[in-house]
């Protein structure tokens, strides 16, 4: 082992059964997904743009892996009193590479780390600790710790403004509060690394903090799939303790354990395979109804940097949308969509084409209604002229997570989730195993790759059909589930 790099540190401060993965067995750790990737690669735009405002430097070059070639590099980039970029350093058994190292007077430098999220985090002040460190035990002097994050206060008007997008928060005294834990932090880890055998660590609420651990798949491959981490609303400590004590199923909870009135609702489920319903709630649920019944549904993306003016770091874009209206009791429902097809904003033609099918009268349904209306309610005051129609139309909005985040109906196997994609299979036996694209999350990334990134026309179009499967099938699934409230 030549260095124990930045991110392996912090991954070992997670989990050391990670991080002996990751220097033993690294041909046994699962490749990051499309979703993971995504972020890596937003992650790498925010730093290039972030570097803008220190202008003049010098990137340091190389492959990742070529820890003695990036030292020496460094070596010689340092004599030029210049902002680096991606600078490596080693000393003692730590490697890293800082993001920016930015020339302050004759003998010092302020050490800069770039992140997209919109605050300070503790693992931050980790990442600094370990970086202050390796830098001053190669004979430099740190003036100051700056955390450079994503300003989401922030709103696009015309070109963006890259010292408004970030904030830089001098966070010196946390990392020198940070910095003794840095060595006996990696005496430790060393010692996990030149272990011959894998740590025997349990899972428990690490696995999740800060990120999700790359190896869970394989941690909790032992897992069922109704254990107690699936119980609504209980806390994880102690759906953990459950596991470490050999209760693996939601069905296994003893009567000891205070359950509130849903977690007990989902036990007895699961003990008996049967559903539970309440009539009295399902009917006062359908009671709210009012025809023209609009069954509307959103797809929208977020991104670090604003795509278009008025538009904050983060804030939710809808791209696509489809609209299920049945007009009268056993009508057959007619079917109106959107997908943007280029580069414009297109919240305008949204609120607009929603402006017009929606008309003044009826309900409009959605799940997870209080979504829809904060993007309408965002999108509405970007473009004031629909605002006097959208503080009309919101008041109509019927949201039909209500009844299942209630329980008034569950099924053993939504597993805990009271979420569409759960729902729809328990409920009607219709679910979403068929389609290319199956979930938001990847919905949002695709729209965002053959409209931003590089794609052929076929490419774009195949993509473009998935996405209105999917997005279609929501409201339709919607439709479905009324349908199958009413036979209750």
């Amino acid at each position: 082992m030549a260095f124990l790099s930045k991110s392996k540190y912090l991954n070992g401060l997670q989990c050391r059964k990670l991080l002996w993965y990751l220097y033993n067995a690294k041909d046994k750790v699962p490749a990051y997904g499309a979703a993971t990737q995504a972020i890596f690669d937003q992650g790498h735009e925010i730093g290039h743009l972030a570097k803008s405002l220190f202008p003049g430097g010098l990137e340091i070059e190389g492959k990742p892996w070529d820890y003695h070639g990036l030292l020496a590099r460094t070596g010689q980039a340092l004599r030029k009193k210049i902002p680096l970029y991606e600078a490596a350093f080693g000393y003692e058994d730590a490697f890293a590479r800082t993001d920016i190292l930015n020339p302050v007077g004759d003998d010092a430098w302020d050490l800069i780390e770039v992140k997209s999220s919109t605050e300070v985090k503790p693992v931050h002040i980790d990442d600094l600790a370990l970086q202050k460190y390796v830098v001053e035990g190669s004979g430099l002097r740190v003036r100051k710790c700056i955390l450079m994050h994503i300003n989401n206060a922030y709103a696009r008007a015309g070109a963006v403004e890259v010292d408004q997008l970030f904030t830089q928060a001098n966070v010196t005294d946390q990392v020198a509060e940070s910095s003794p834990c840095v060595e006996p932090n990696l005496a430790n880890l060393v010692k996990v690394i030149r272990q011959k055998q894998m740590p025997d660590i349990a899972i428990g609420p690490q696995c999740d903090d800060p990120y999700t651990c790359i190896l869970q798949e394989i941690c909790w491959a032992f897992l069922p799939e109704d254990n107690p981490l699936t119980l609504a609303g209980f806390k994880k400590e102690k759906a953990f303790e459950l596991i470490h004590q050999g209760i693996m199923k939601i069905a296994d909870v003893p009567e000891t354990i205070d359950l509130n009135e849903k977690q007990a609702i989902q036990r007895e489920a699961a003990r008996t395979g049967c559903r539970h319903v309440n009539p009295g709630a399902i009917r006062e649920f359908l009671k709210t109804l009012v025809y023209p019944i609009s069954f509307l549904d959103f797809e929208t993306f977020m991104t670090a940097i604003p795509l278009y003016d008025r538009v904050r770091p983060y804030q939710q874009i809808p791209f696509q949308f489809s609209l299920h209206i049945v007009s009268k009791p056993g009508a057959e429902a007619s079917h109106h969509s959107f997908l943007s097809g280029d580069r414009n904003d297109p919240r305008p033609k949204i609120l607009k084409l929603l402006k017009q099918r929606l008309g003044d009268s009826g309900s409009i349904v959605s799940y997870n209604a209080a979504f829809e209306r904060s993007v309408l309610n965002r999108a509405s005051e970007a473009f004031p002229k629909y605002q006097q129609w959208w503080m009309v139309a919101q008041t109509r909005f019927v949201d039909l997570l209500g009844p299942f985040r209630a329980f008034a109906f569950y099924h053993p196997e939504q597993s805990g989730s009271a979420s569409l994609k759960a729902v729809l299979p328990a409920l009607t036996g219709e679910g979403y195993d068929s389609l290319d694209i199956a979930d938001g999350e990847t919905a949002s990334r695709e729209y965002l790759r053959v409209t931003f990134g590089e794609a052929d026309e076929e490419e774009r179009a195949r993509v473009r059909e998935q996405l209105e499967d999917y997005c279609s099938l929501d409201t339709m699934g919607m439709i479905r589930i009324v349908e199958a409230l009413k036979s209750i």
